[in-house]
């Protein structure tokens, strides 16, 4: 049986009217009223009809996300996680790979103010262009790569606090009393190259999967003989050193200790099961989703950015006790 608006606002204790003015965003509306609101739409499994809000508001109620490329698992989850916080919003996606190409991320942000009435841009390449303020909101939503130097102007951001992760990655290996760490591959934690403290060795062809790790971490054992630590850029990098390791006879983490990035289903179920580091994607997304709903609200404030947590998951890669 469909779920009317009235059924809402009844399960809210509000009016139709203020059902109707929240799911349409519109400005000076308590906190606590919205929330009851959003509670009881999600309670009751309750959609908007998007026809009749893009009639009455000229929004469509379609909110782009551009994602670097799906086929890695970490920005996947990024997008999921995206896709369900606008959900709880009564907000759509649709979803747009660019594959890090400036011709097709410039296409997607054409389309906001048409297709889309907002613009998630996920891990998306430094663009330092002004963004363009009636096309609508644009929100950068980083969790491998740092923000720009010069930001965009118009965009807010949400962040991966990757001083952090390399920070936590640092500390746990010093208190192994490892300090011959390599960094294998692209990816969250160069600051610590920048800093001196690590080694680097990137894969071949500027590859991010696991055969390039593989390869990788067998080339760091010959260019690097007294490595005692890898730090990969993503888990998949992570799980295809551990092969590769496996593979050239090195115990881990006995001789070399591992550490990944993205806390991935699979470095659960490895052997040696993968520590890494984990970025909060539940609240990287939640306020990213939010951040959209603010502007499309009316919220006309300076450009925000958001640093979300991150935290070491310590497992049999670097301790043989595991645990976190």
């Amino acid at each position: 049986m469909r779920v009317t608006m009235r059924e809402v606002a009844e399960r809210a204790g509000v009016s139709v009217k203020t059902v109707s003015r929240v799911v349409n965003e519109q400005p000076h509306i308590r906190p606590e009223t919205s929330a009851l609101v959003w509670a009881a739409i999600a309670d009751l499994e309750w959609r908007p009809n998007a026809s009749a809000r893009a009639l009455r508001t000229g929004r469509t109620g379609v909110i782009g996300i551009a994602v670097a490329e799906l086929r890695r698992p970490l920005l996947a989850a990024v997008v999921e996680r995206l896709v369900t916080e606008l959900d709880r919003h009564g907000l759509h996606a649709a979803v747009e790979p660019t594959h890090d190409d400036a011709a097709q991320l410039a296409s997607v942000m054409a389309q906001r103010g048409h297709a889309f009435d907002a613009l998630l841009m996920v891990d998306a390449p430094e663009s330092p262009a002004a963004v363009a303020a009636d096309g609508g909101p644009v929100v950068r939503v980083n969790v491998t790569r740092r923000l720009p130097a010069a930001p965009a102007a118009g965009t807010d951001a949400v962040y991966a606090d990757l001083d952090q992760a390399a920070d936590l990655a640092l500390r746990h290996l010093r208190v192994m009393g490892r300090d011959r760490a390599v960094r294998i591959g692209p990816g969250p934690l160069a600051e610590l190259e920048r800093a001196g403290a690590v080694s680097r060795v990137d894969p071949e062809s500027g590859e991010v999967g696991r055969a390039a790790g593989y390869k990788a971490a067998q080339r760091a054992l010959v260019e690097q003989p007294g490595v005692d630590a890898m730090i990969c850029g993503t888990d998949e990098i992570a799980l295809g050193a551990l092969a590769g390791l496996h593979a050239a006879g090195v115990e881990v983490p006995g001789r070399v200790a591992l550490i990944g990035y993205g806390d991935l289903d699979d470095g659960r179920f490895s052997t040696p099961s993968l520590t890494t580091i984990a970025p909060d994607l539940r609240s990287l997304a939640r306020d990213a989703v939010d951040l959209v709903a603010s502007r499309l609200g009316g919220d006309d404030r300076d450009p925000r950015a958001i640093a979300a947590p991150v935290a070491l998951v310590r497992r049999e890669s670097t301790s043989a006790a595991g645990g976190r």
